[in-house]
């Protein structure tokens, strides 16, 4: 059993500076020093911690900010980095942080979460999109330069920016006592999803993305990215780079049509792993985000 609490003591945070040194190692100039966690927990930031027994095997850090809005500027809560160790992933240790952020940002008042993700790393979307209901209208080409950590260095930093509206009915379902089971490749097939495009296999155990584009015809649609990119790139990276750059015209070209990234399916089952986004078209779903657009 792991146990979550605030960190807001010069003493505890070097356990963060430590485990990011662990999560994105070979590049110290991208860990986030005390003296800033500090700042930020002293001004309305969170730093949460999860530990087992006295180890620290998880953190999520973020702290108050703007966002431009039709009526001016309007306050939120930007998430800006979570880090499990990796002897600790696919524990839950993600989602039970992210839910004691939830539970704090709401005791301050705020309603709206943003972060940025990887959109090709499949097993974050699951927790961000399918399990916790952030949504996704925005694509940021390169958001954060050339990166030089041991994950990202070498591929253009493209990110979404999710958006969690955390007092919505679609949200609150989902971090309930009774959340809403993932949905099921099979389940959005028979209710009628369509995949927006084939994926071939361009070597054993690896698939290219396509060629070309194809036109966005339904209202709801399914988009493929590999399931586990990271060894994609260990195995080739030149196809990392061809899925980075493929992506990024089908999300920029998705959002300009008005779809929205609304579920994730992360599908383990078989000898066929795969991993698909949801994107859902209408501004009506753009208002509130209170409904998933199928129940499995």
């Amino acid at each position: 059993m792991f146990n979550i609490r605030l960190i807001e003591t010069p003493e505890e945070m070097p356990l963060v500076e430590e485990l990011q040194r662990i999560v994105w190692p070979d590049s110290e100039t991208d860990v986030v020093p005390l003296h800033l966690l500090i700042t930020a927990v002293h001004n309305g930031g969170l730093v949460l911690g999860a530990f087992d027994a006295k180890k620290m095997v998880g953190f999520v850090f973020g702290f108050p900010g703007l966002e431009t809005t039709a009526d001016g500027p309007r306050p939120k809560h930007c998430s800006h980095m979570m880090g499990i160790h990796p002897e600790y992933r696919s524990s839950g240790i993600g989602f039970a942080l992210k839910q004691a952020q939830w539970q704090m940002v709401r005791q301050q008042g705020l309603d709206h979460i943003t972060w940025t993700v990887d959109p090709l790393l499949s097993r974050n979307a699951r927790l961000n999109i399918a399990k916790l209901g952030a949504v996704c209208v925005t694509y940021h080409r390169s958001e954060y330069g050339d990166m030089r950590d041991g994950l990202n260095a070498g591929l253009p930093s493209d990110r979404f920016q999710l958006d969690w509206w955390i007092n919505t009915p679609r949200v609150e379902s989902r971090l309930g006592k009774h959340p809403r089971p993932a949905l099921q490749l099979m389940s959005a097939t028979r209710a009628g999803l369509r995949p927006l495009y084939p994926l071939r296999e361009c070597s054993p155990g690896l698939i290219c993305p396509p060629e070309h584009l194809p036109p966005f015809e339904e209202r709801l649609l399914l988009a493929e990215i590999p399931v586990d990119f990271l060894a994609l790139k260990t195995a080739d990276f030149s196809l990392a780079r061809d899925w980075r750059f493929f992506t990024r015209e089908l999300f920029e070209t998705a959002f300009e049509k008005k779809y929205i990234v609304t579920d994730f399916i992360f599908d383990l089952n078989a000898g066929n792993p795969r991993g698909l986004y949801v994107l859902t078209h209408g501004e009506s779903t753009l208002d509130k985000f209170e409904q998933p657009p199928l129940t499995p």
